[in-house]
């Protein structure tokens, strides 16, 4: 299989995601991810009242957040993902609630400048991204959230058993079953952490291998 790099991998990806999307609707299921439970309770101690979804897929996490009484928007690059969460969101009465936009995170972010409260990104970050393009949308996080805000993101990393292995893209990228991932170094967290308080940097596993990732917590100074 080639080995694709830049913006030509990023877009092999969306159409993987839009594939992935259209053959198994709803693949995560209707359970909120552990890190977004956790994130739910950071962000209410916090006194958050809206939330920023990076890569919100097909909305179990985004659901669960306006279930919690806040107020979400859900970006993702897959149109097909968030018709999913559009659809889900009326049947459950949440329509007031969430709103979604389509968004390639390599370009800024669609809001103002200290719009939102808090950002969540499960396993977005560690997508087919250059370390510059993390660096670039952290930048894009920080712009867009309040004084006092609340980042919680989770990332793979390079301690996970998929690192090294598949196809090679360069700059810790590899490639499984048509799936690329940035893999971690924990120097990477502690750069993008630059410029912010660093709460918390909780490893965990989820999923089949099984995944191994870091749960992090940082919040603007």
């Amino acid at each position: 299989m080639t080995s694709h790099s830049g913006p030509e991998l990023a877009d092999v990806q969306r159409r993987h995601w839009q594939d992935t999307y259209t053959d198994h609707p709803g693949m995560y299921g209707e359970q909120p991810s552990a890190p977004a439970r956790h994130a739910a309770g950071v962000f209410r101690a916090a006194g958050a009242k809206d939330v920023l979804e990076l890569g919100a897929g097909h909305g179990r996490d985004a659901l669960f957040f306006a279930r919690e009484g806040f107020a979400v928007h859900a970006l993702d690059f897959s149109a097909t993902g968030l018709e999913q969460l559009r659809d889900t969101a009326g049947q459950q009465g949440l329509s007031q609630r969430v709103t979604t936009t389509v968004h390639d995170v390599r370009e800024p972010v669609p809001l103002p400048d200290a719009s939102v409260d808090a950002v969540f990104a499960h396993m977005l970050l560690c997508m087919a991204l250059s370390t510059q393009e993390i660096h670039g949308l952290v930048a894009e996080v920080r712009r867009v959230l309040r004084p006092g805000g609340v980042l919680v993101y989770t990332v793979r990393h390079t301690g996970d058993a998929h690192h090294g292995s598949g196809i090679a893209h360069g700059d810790d990228i590899h490639e499984h079953g048509g799936f690329a991932v940035h893999f971690f170094p924990r120097r990477l967290v502690d750069e993008l952490a630059e410029g912010w308080t660093l709460e918390e940097v909780q490893p965990f596993e989820e999923g089949e291998l099984p995944r191994r990732l870091w749960r992090v917590t940082q919040s603007m100074r």
